[in-house]
């Protein structure tokens, strides 16, 4: 969606997957240097895998805890919080590997401006309807057999990129400017190899 001349990014993240960290740091480089601006949505990993057979290193990395908190925020104050709260928690996850429990919550919460009481959602179902229907509104644009990050713009919709370290600077831009190009391809989907790095947060 086009407002004037600045388009709307609408980006679904997890806030405990770390490829989808990488991807939203790009954005925010992306937002430097191209006249975009990002709507931050949650998904959710654990949401995603139930039921599913996978390696329980992987199953630890998921929970319903943070997405039900930025649920919870987004419930409360609107979802112009989400990418403040997103930035605080994925800060503590992945570069400062601080643990997935409710001291480090809090703490994104309040250098977030938000309310700590927030908290107690990790442990609530009380807002996994609606954190469900935002899961879905992502993943019905891509299918189920990708993960996060989920990325429309313009009526186009994909999942990815998948990339590390975060791209700077033009070199954002040109990612950017090469991803629209292929996914906007009518019939395009995939293009893939072999991950040989762990992700690079710096």
């Amino acid at each position: 969606m086009s407002q004037g001349n600045v388009t709307t990014v609408d980006f679904w993240f997890d806030p405990q997957c770390p490829w989808a960290w990488i991807a939203s740091r790009w954005i925010h480089e992306v937002e430097r240097q191209r006249p975009i601006s990002t709507r931050w949505h949650v998904m959710s990993l654990a949401v995603l895998n139930e039921g599913r057979d996978v390696p329980r290193r992987y199953r630890e990395g998921m929970g319903y805890g943070p997405v039900r908190v930025c649920t919870a925020a987004e419930q409360k104050y609107g979802p112009e919080v989400l990418g403040r709260l997103y930035t605080e928690l994925g800060n503590r996850y992945h570069h400062e590997k601080a643990p997935k429990d409710r001291a480090t919550v809090e703490a994104a919460l309040e250098a977030a401006g938000l309310d700590l009481g927030l908290a107690t959602a990790m442990d609530s179902t009380e807002y996994d309807t609606a954190l469900r229907k935002s899961h879905h509104a992502g993943m019905d644009r891509v299918g189920y057999d990708v993960g996060t990050p989920v990325i429309a713009v313009d009526g186009n919709s994909f999942f990815g990129p998948v990339v590390t370290p975060v791209p700077r600077g033009e070199a954002a831009a040109k990612l950017w400017d090469g991803v629209l190009l292929v996914t906007a391809t009518d019939g395009f989907y995939e293009l893939k190899r072999t991950r040989d790095r762990k992700p690079l947060f710096d």
